[in-house]
């Protein structure tokens, strides 16, 4: 039974260990030369309610991941503005980390290889074509492709080609498989009703920091500085992706981060402006590269599912990571990876799918994010453990614990524990 992965970042590496965990012969397709995507200029683990979801998919046997991240942090249980206890893994040597273990797990992973089309009879896919017109066929499908790019959206909805980690003009655009299937993607929208949002982020140079802010990065993990008051801009607040940085703090202070370069907490913020910031005289972006204009797009393509990670109106076809929901960050996408590639191989068994109870964050957060984005409302949201509406929730609903023990309880007492890491065939 082969499961084939199309897309490499956090959710595609999440699907193909539980799919291989679980049985099948995986193979995953990845347009860049690398895996991981935008985890490549991520780094921000297990803060505010990350960390409960973080142990709870450990429980259920899917932590795999999180054992990478965790032993490649630079810092542990660090607070910066709204978060608290996070944990940043080093972006520099994450990556070859994680193909590393892909590998040892005899999962072929297939770099420069993007997926434009697939071949299907009725409702159930056969196989996919590359951009090389070659031809592979396969039982099940988990898309994980997310939802940034191509680069028409970022001109259309952003400022341009921001140059990010995923180089749209060197590997090509981002292909939905799902629309190509014949499936109606929903997309996410701003409060003001225009689509999409720029991803939260950019990346700066350490060497080009003054020697002050290097040190207290390396030491802490976190510098917050005053922005001049007369370049405060609250309004840039909305445009971003990552609602939970949305925060006053975001607009009145530069917050960055030590994930191995030095993590800029905003969307875009123009290079001059930057510069007049004490220790930020000589700042270079290198993540993205128009990091002083603007950044990538993101939402535009989101398939509609079940709470099984399965496509609607396609019988083999799953999907997780943004390409699955509205959702934010590195833990929501290895979340609904490690579901949606664990159901990949219980469809091919016609066994029963595998849903999360509500009783557990990961299986709430499915079922939310799911209804919400059947309102218009609920479209211009974003979903993560991290924080805005849903962290609010989890904390309403008592899902929110830094307690182990009390997860690992829980998950027992559910009759899921290690459910994950069984094998199905």
């Amino acid at each position: 039974m082969k499961v084939i992965v199309i897309g490499a970042g956090w959710a595609g590496c999440a699907a193909g260990i539980s799919a291989k965990k679980a049985g099948a012969e995986v193979e995953i397709f990845e347009k860049t030369d690398m895996v991981l995507g935008l985890g490549n200029v991520g780094g921000i683990m297990r803060n505010n309610g990350r960390f409960t979801a973080t142990e709870e998919l450990i429980a259920l046997g899917g932590g795999d991941l999180f054992n990478i991240t965790d032993n490649n942090s630079r810092h542990k249980n660090i607070n910066f503005p709204g978060h608290e206890h996070a944990w940043l893994y080093d972006v520099n040597k994450i990556e070859p980390k994680v193909k590393s273990y892909l590998e040892s797990l005899n999962i072929k992973v297939n770099l420069i290889k993007r997926v434009i089309d697939v071949r299907k009879t009725k409702n159930k896919i056969e196989g996919i074509y590359l951009s090389d017109g070659t031809f592979v066929g396969g039982d099940v499908f988990v898309e994980t492709t997310g939802s940034t790019g191509p680069m028409g959206n970022c001109l259309r909805y952003g400022n341009g080609c921001s140059m990010c980690i995923l180089r749209c003009p060197s590997f090509g655009p981002r292909v939905s498989i799902s629309s190509r299937a014949g499936v109606d993607d929903l997309q996410g929208e701003r409060e003001d009703g225009s689509l999409g949002a720029f991803s939260g982020s950019c990346k700066l140079a350490k060497d080009s920091l003054s020697e002050e802010i290097v040190n207290e990065l390396n030491c802490k993990g976190v510098v917050v500085l005053k922005i001049p008051t007369e370049d405060i801009n609250l309004d840039k607040l909305k445009l971003k992706v990552c609602q939970q940085y949305a925060l006053k703090e975001f607009a009145e202070n530069v917050v960055l981060l030590d994930t191995g370069h030095a993590k800029l907490m905003t969307t875009f913020y123009p290079l001059e402006k930057l510069r007049k910031i004490k220790g930020l005289e000589n700042a270079k972006f290198i993540d993205p590269y128009a990091g002083g204009k603007g950044n990538s797009i993101r939402y535009l393509s989101v398939a509609p599912r079940t709470d099984d990670m399965k496509v609607k109106g396609i019988d083999n076809l799953f999907c997780a990571g943004e390409k699955g929901g509205l959702f934010v960050g590195h833990t929501e996408a290895i979340c609904t990876g490690s579901l949606a590639g664990h159901n990949a191989v219980r469809y091919s068994h016609c066994m029963p799918m595998l849903i999360l109870p509500r009783e557990i964050a990961i299986g709430d957060i499915i079922t939310y994010a799911n209804y919400m984005m059947l309102s218009n409302e609920g479209r211009k949201k974003r979903y993560t453990f991290a924080g805005a509406i849903y962290f609010e929730r989890m904390k309403k609903e008592g899902l929110y614990t830094t307690d182990v023990d009390a997860i690992k309880n829980k998950i027992n007492k559910l009759k899921l524990s290690d459910i994950l890491n069984k094998k199905l065939a």
